[in-house]
C-alpha cells in the first residue's frame, strides 16, 4: 500500500501571531512583520481531504518496520518519523544529517508513584535517556542538520545547561564550532562539563538566562552564526517526535493526561503540536490533556494563565534549584498557551520542597531524573487533589533530564543539606522520611549487620 496518497507534504513557515508565511527565516527566526515566533505547518495536511495526505495504518507499519533497519536514519527515534518532519534529508546528502541515535527512549511503569498519588495508571517517558541525557537531543538533531546543510561554521545557544550540552555534541559530530552563553554560576556543573568536553566555546555571562538570550539575539544579527535555541522551529519539529514515539509505545491509544515541565515552554509546545497533527492525520482518535508545571520561583506562564487569562506574560527574575527551568521570560509561551487550550490541559506551580520530594519518590521507583523533571510528579499530586486528574485516568509524566545532570542536588537532599539555612527549612522536615543519607561505619561486620537490621526494621514501620 502506498504511504502517501497525496504527496503534497511540503513544509512552510508561518508566524504564530499575524499569520505571515515567509519563504525563509531570518537569523533570529522571528517574523519580519510583527516580530513573533515562526512555526512550520504542512499545507498538504488538510483535515478531511480526499484522498488523505497519508494512510494512517500504512504509516504506522512503515515506522514500526524501520525499527529493524540498520540504516542510521531509521535507527534514530527522530528520523524514523521523517514523513512528519519539514527537513526531509536527500539520500544523496546523508552527510548533512547529524544523528547520535537519539530518541528511542523508554516508557516506564511507575507503580510506587502511582500508589502515592492515587492513580491506577502512571507511566514516565524518560527523555533523559537520550545521548546527552536530555530531551534536547530530539530537536537538536534536526536543527543542527539544518545548520549543516546551510553551510554554517558556527552554531550558538543561550542555555541553562541541557541545550548547551546537546548543541555542543551535535556540532562536534557535524564538524561545526559551537558557542555557548550561560548565566554565570547558575547552572549545574554536570551539564557545563558536557559542553566543555564536546569542545564548545563557553562564555559565562554575569546575567541570567534571559540576559544571555538578549546577547545571543544581537549576536546572530551581526555574525554568520546559526541560532539553536528553541525559537528555531526546526528544534520544535524534532522534539515533537517524542510524542509520536510515545503514542506508538501506547499502541496509539492516547492517555488521559500528559504532564510536562515548563521552562522556556518549547517542549510542551512541541508535544502539543504533535498531538494536534496526529489527530489531524487520524493517527490518534482523541487528544490527551496536556498540562504544564512550573516551579514557584520561575512561574511566569502559571501567572500569565491564572492572573491574566493568558492575555499577557510578565517576565520575572527566576529563582529555583531546578536549574533547567530557571527561566523568567519563556520564548514559546504563546505556543504553549495554544496547546494548553486546545487540549484542555491545566497549568500548576510547585514549591522547591515539593520538587525535591517528588524527585526522591521517582527515584524510589528505580528511575532517576533531574530536579526539573520531578515537577511533573509534584504537579500531578496537586492536579489529583483538585480533582482535575481522576483515580482511573491514565497519566504519562515527561521526564526531561537524567539524574546525573545535577548530582549535587541529589546528594544535598539525602544528606539533609539542601534547604539548610533557607526559608524552606521548616517545610523540608516533611520530606525527611524520603532521605537516604549514607551511613558511616567502622570496618566491622557487626556494625554492617546492625545497620542492615535497622533498615529492615524501618521498612516495616
Amino acid at each position: 500500500m502506498s504511504i502517501a496518497q497525496n504527496t503534497v507534504t511540503t513544509a512552510s513557515l508561518r508566524c504564530i501571531s499575524c499569520g505571515a508565511t515567509p519563504d525563509s527565516a531570518g537569523q533570529d527566526f522571528r517574523c519580519t512583520a510583527c516580530g513573533d515566533l515562526l512555526e512550520f505547518f504542512f499545507p498538504g495536511w488538510i483535515s478531511n481531504q480526499d484522498p488523505p495526505a497519508f494512510d494512517p495504518a500504512a504509516l504506522k507499519s512503515l515506522w514500526l518496520n524501520r525499527r529493524t533497519s540498520r540504516e542510521a536514519l531509521d535507527q534514530s527515534g527522530v528520523w524514523r518519523f521523517r514523513e512528519l518532519l519539514p527537513h526531509i534529508p536527500n539520500p544523496k546528502n546523508k552527510e548533512h544529517v547529524i544523528t547520535l541515535g537519539e530518541g528511542n527512549t523508554p516508557l516506564y511503569h511507575m507503580p510506587r508513584c502511582a500508589r502515592a498519588v492515587g492513580v491506577e495508571h502512571l507511566h514516565a517517558k524518560h527523555q533523559g535517556m537520550n545521548p546527552t541525557a536530555s530531551f534536547k537531543d530530539t530537536g537538536m538533531t534536526v536543527a543542527a542538520s539544518s545548520a549543516h546543510q546551510g553551510g554554517f561554521g558556527w552554531v550558538a545557544c543561550a542555555s541553562t545547561g541541557n541545550t548547551s550540552a546537546s548543541m555542543a555534541a551535535y556540532a562536534a559530530r557535524g564538524n561545526m564550532r559551537s558557542l555557548v552563553l550561560i548565566p554565570d554560576g547558575k547552572i549545574s556543573w554536570g551539564k557545563l562539563s558536557q559542553s566543555l568536553d564536546y569542545g564548545a566555546l563557553t562564555c559565562q555571562l554575569r546575567t541570567d538566562f534571559d540576559g544571555c538570550v538578549r546577547i545571543l539575539n544581537d549576536l546572530v544579527r551581526q555574525k554568520p552564526v546559526y541560532l539553536l535555541n528553541s525559537v528555531n522551529p526546526y528544534r520544535i519539529e524534532g522534539q515533537k517526535t517524542s510524542a509520536i514515539e510515545l503514542m506508538e509505545q501506547l499502541a496509539w491509544e492516547p492517555p488521559d493526561h500528559i504532564i510536562v515541565p515548563g521552562g522556556n515552554l518549547g517542549n510542551s509546545s512541541a508535544i502539543g503540536k504533535a498531538l494536534l497533527e496526529m489527530r489531524e492525520l487520524k493517527l490518534i482518535s482523541r487528544l490527551p490533556k496536556l498540562s504544564i508545571i512550573q516551579a514557584h520561583g520561575a512561574n511566569p506562564f502559571y501567572r500569565s494563565v491564572r492572573e491574566f487569562g493568558g492575555k499577557k506574560l510578565e517576565p520575572m527574575t527566576a529563582d529555583t534549584l531546578a536549574t533547567a527551568i530557571r527561566i523568567g521570560n519563556p520564548a514559546s509561551w504563546k505556543k504553549a498557551l495554544r496547546v494548553l487550550q486546545a487540549t484542555g490541559g491545566e497549568v500548576e506551580e510547585v514549591s522547591e520542597v515539593e520538587i525535591s520530594a517528588a524527585k526522591a519518590e521517582i527515584g524510589a521507583d528505580g528511575i532517576g531524573c533531574e530536579p526539573a523533571s520531578a515537577v511533573t510528579l509534584a504537579g500531578l499530586k496537586k492536579l489529583r487533589r483538585s480533582g482535575f486528574v481522576k483515580s482511573g485516568d491514565a497519566v504519562v509524566l515527561i521526564l526531561t533530564g537524567h539524574l546525573l545532570k545535577d548530582p549535587d542536588f541529589t546528594i544535598k537532599f539525602h544528606r539533609g543539606d539542601l534547604f539548610a539555612g533557607t526559608g524552606d527549612a521548616a517545610e523540608a522536615v516533611e520530606a525527611k522520611s524520603l532521605q537516604r543519607a549514607p551511613v558511616v561505619l567502622d570496618a566491622d561486620l557487626r556494625a554492617v549487620i546492625a545497620a542492615l537490621d535497622a533498615a529492615e526494621g524501618n521498612s516495616k514501620c
